[in-house]
Parts: C-alpha cells; sequence; structure tokens
C-alpha cells in the first residue's frame, strides 16, 4: 500500500477529524511538560537544547512550579488526569529530584520522567518509584557503536543498556525505550529489536532526527527518503510479528502507514492536550517547540488563562497552509505536520508524507 491512503483510511481520516476538531474545543490538559533543568550529564550529537554540564539557565526552583500547579492549574483539574512530565536537559542532575516527586504524588499526579540513564542506578530508580514515579523513558539509540556516536561518552551505552534492563523488569512500571534511528543503525534495525527484546523491553518508540540544533548540521544522522520508508515498513512488520510494540513517534503525517506503524491516527496534540513549562517560566505546547511559539510567562501570565484564552496558533492552523503545504492534497489530514517542526521564519522543516518514496 505504501503511501496512498486506502479508502478505509480515508472514511477513517475524515471521522477523526470530527474527533480533533472536538479536541481542540475542550482543549482538556491531559500532559504537562516541566522542563525543570538544561544541564545534562552528555553533549549528545543531535540535542535540540544544546544542553551542557553547567547551562547559562538555572534550573527553575521547584517552589516557582508548585506555586503554579497549586494555584493555577489544580483548581481546573482532575489531577490523576494529568500527567505531569520531568524533562531537561537530564532530569537525574536534580538533586531534588525525588522531593519534588514526592510533592507531586502528595497531590495527586501521576508523574514521569524522560532520561538518557547514564545516571540510573538501582538505588535511584528505588527511590524515585518510591516518591511515585509512574512512568519512565530511557533512549537507547542502538548497539554500542551507534549510540556512543550519538551520545558521545564511553559508558553512556552500559549504562543505558542497565537502565533498560532495570525499568523492564518492574512490570508496575510503566516504562519504554526511544531510539532515534541514524542511517548506521538501519541495517541493524532487526538485530537491535531482539536485543531490546532479551532486555524485556515491552513498548519501543523509534524516531528519526530532525533538523535542530546541533543536529541541523550533521548529515551523517539524516535518514535519506529511502531509509524513512524502509524504517516505516520495518515498524509495520515488527507490529505484525506482536513481540514488541513498536511504533513511529507521535509526530509526523505518514499518508497510508497510519494506524499501521502507531495506534492511531496522526495528531499533533500539542496546545490542545499538551502544553509545558520551560526553563525559563515561558508557557507552550511542549518543550521541543521553538521559542517563539511560547504563549505567556508563568512569571508575569496566569497559566491557566493562557491555556483557555490563547494558543490560536495551535488550535487553528490556517497561518501554516503555505509553501508546500499550500496546494497539498494531505493537508486536510495533517494540518501541516508537528508544530515542533516549523523554524524561526515558521517555515515546514521536512514533510513527512513528502519523504515516503513509496
Amino acid at each position: 500500500m505504501g503511501k496512498r491512503l486506502s479508502l478505509r483510511q480515508r472514511m477513517g481520516l475524515r471521522l477523526f477529524g470530527r474527533l480533533h476538531k472536538q479536541h481542540i474545543e475542550e482543549h482538556r490538559l491531559r500532559t504537562l511538560f516541566w522542563e525543570c533543568t538544561l544541564r545534562c550529564n552528555l553533549q549528545c550529537r543531535h540535542c535540540g537544547s544544546d544542553c551542557r554540564a553547567e547551562s547559562l539557565a538555572p534550573d527553575m526552583p521547584a517552589e516557582d512550579f508548585f506555586r503554579v500547579l497549586d494555584t493555577q492549574i489544580t483548581p481546573h483539574v482532575d489531577p490523576h488526569k494529568v500527567l505531569v512530565i520531568l524533562s531537561g536537559g537530564e532530569v537525574l542532575v536534580r538533586r531534588d529530584l525525588e522531593q519534588i516527586g514526592r510533592e507531586l504524588y502528595r497531590r495527586q499526579y501521576p508523574w514521569g520522567m524522560v532520561t538518557n540513564g547514564l545516571a540510573l542506578t538501582r538505588a535511584r530508580l528505588d527511590s524515585l518509584i518510591r516518591a511515585g514515579l509512574h512512568s519512565i523513558t530511557v533512549s537507547l539509540d542502538g548497539f554500542e557503536q551507534e549510540h556512543m556516536y550519538i551520545r558521545r561518552n564511553r559508558e553512556s551505552f552500559a549504562r543505558a543498556v542497565e537502565a533498560v534492563r532495570m525499568i523492564s523488569a518492574d512490570s508496575e512500571l510503566a516504562s519504554d525505550v526511544v531510539t532515534c534511528v541514524t542511517p548506521a543503525l538501519m541495517p541493524r534495525l532487526d538485530e537491535f529489536k531482539e536485543f531490546l527484546i532479551s532486555l524485556g523491553v515491552r513498548q519501543w518508540r523509534l524516531f528519526s532526527i530532525f533538523p535542530v540544533g546541533r543536529a541541523a548540521s550533521d548529515i551523517s544522522l539524516q535518514l535519506s527518503d529511502e531509509q524513512f520508508t524502509e524504517m516505516m515498513r520495518f515498524i509495520e512488520r515488527t507490529r505484525k510479528e506482536g513481540r514488541i510494540d513498536a511504533s513511529y513517534g507521535c509526530e509526523g503525517f505518514l499518508g497510508g502507514y497510519e494506524t499501521r506503524v502507531r495506534d492511531g491516527f496522526f495528531e499533533c496534540y500539542a496546545g490542545i492536550g499538551t502544553a509545558s513549562i520551560r526553563i525559563d517560566g515561558d508557557i507552550s505546547g511542549c518543550t521541543s517547540i521553538r521559542s517563539l511559539f511560547a504563549q505567556g510567562n508563568i512569571y508575569r501570565d496566569d497559566f491557566w488563562q493562557v491555556w483557555q484564552e490563547r494558543f490560536a496558533e495551535y488550535r487553528r492552523r490556517d497561518w501554516a497552509h503555505k509553501g508546500q503545504c499550500a496546494d497539498c492534497e494531505m493537508w486536510r489530514y495533517c494540518q501541516g505536520n508537528g508544530m515542533h517542526l516549523y523554524d524561526d521564519d515558521r517555515q515546514l522543516l521536512t514533510c513527512h508524507w513528502r519523504r515516503l518514496v513509496k
């Protein structure tokens, strides 16, 4: 079938379009990212935030975040239905992480984190679980050679593997592995799949690296269109096997591969059900989106008022109906792709559908 939509998919997308409009109208907050630090114990080749050991931006004080959570968010939501995800940088560099987790747990918010695994010891994982850790994502970008090429640290692969092994062994902890697929890994994807299964991994998300931050000028990280298409075929085959729940990341409309490489149709949920509080207090859709799309700042605006009354660029995408999207037959289904794929001039960096060769 390839990139072309079947009649059944077109019918499904039309119905889903109505559901998407309902999501926009309701804009119920379901996921809140807190970019709590830009410090990191790695300097990865593909980093979009240019994180490093000593960031020029100081960590946001926990009391600033909880002030917003307690006075501007909690009165309007059911905490049980809002997942708070701590992101960075590398969140494990914060010494008060367990205290933050306990405070979220006390307020009845499920919380999770994204980590490169370098500092995740058995003792640290146990302390985080005691602090109410609900979900955790670990990045593992291939075997030692591929992973270390991206992460640029000799210990990064062994530490990430051990982190994956630990989280996968805990059946009560929601966990997954994310993999940034590079040209070097493509020939070994089947072998790497077997490796993840041997580690006990149940959920696996695969991404292609988009050209922002350090990755913008590094062609060694970018898949060709043929490799990108082959990755879709690999995910589809893996899903049919049913031995590991593989899916392509949440970004990008994929034409005929929709519902074949992930559970549902593409929907950019940023600003519709997902919000973020950035390191400097900016209120945005998700932490991967450029700063020009910030809708307010917690140090001068009321978060809930911003969530209710702004985010027009996220919820009404007419402004994106230009350039390569202007006369695209898929516009009605994808609405200009994910918000994080726009540059500082509001131009689309990449179109996933156009990258599919067949």
